[in-house]
């Protein structure tokens, strides 16, 4: 990556020449501890996978002082399973998903739903911008009752 140098800095005979990968860590949500008591943490596509997989599972009002936070799919499970429900599901999660994880670019979402078992079957497919991995995540939600 080039930088260009403002006229303050004066004509400088080179240009400043600069590359950083981004590491993407995350803690692990599982909490479990390492051998050393600390706990694992997540790097780069499994940090972000995790934070997706955290964005569509949560509703409205879960989580303290971001009352809008997450994808709020879980209510849909009690509504009448029609066709439009599939597409009001798809854009819920892209909007959320673009709102609070700037790491990923959303490629495909794909619902199934399955209202004997009151489930959705939710599959994404994303790019993570820093290195344009894609990643695949297949996660279920469902009624606890």
């Amino acid at each position: 990556m080039s930088r260009v140098l403002s006229i303050e800095d004066g004509n400088l005979s080179s240009s400043i020449i600069t590359s950083r990968d981004k590491l993407y860590s995350d803690i692990d949500l599982l909490f479990e501890r390492r051998p050393s008591g600390d706990i694992y943490k997540k790097t780069d596509a499994d940090a972000v996978k995790q934070s997706v997989k955290n964005i569509v599972s949560t509703n409205r009002y879960e989580k303290p002082f971001e009352i809008f936070y997450g994808a709020n799919i879980t209510g849909m499970l009690f509504e009448l399973a029609d066709a439009g429900m599939g597409t009001h599901i798809e854009d819920q999660i892209q909007s959320a998903i673009e709102q609070y994880e700037p790491r990923a670019k959303i490629l495909n979402i794909d619902v199934n739903s399955n209202p004997d078992r009151n489930s959705l079957q939710v599959t994404l497919l994303f790019r993570i911008k820093s290195n344009e991995q894609e990643v695949e995540l297949e996660t279920t939600v469902s009624r606890l009752r």
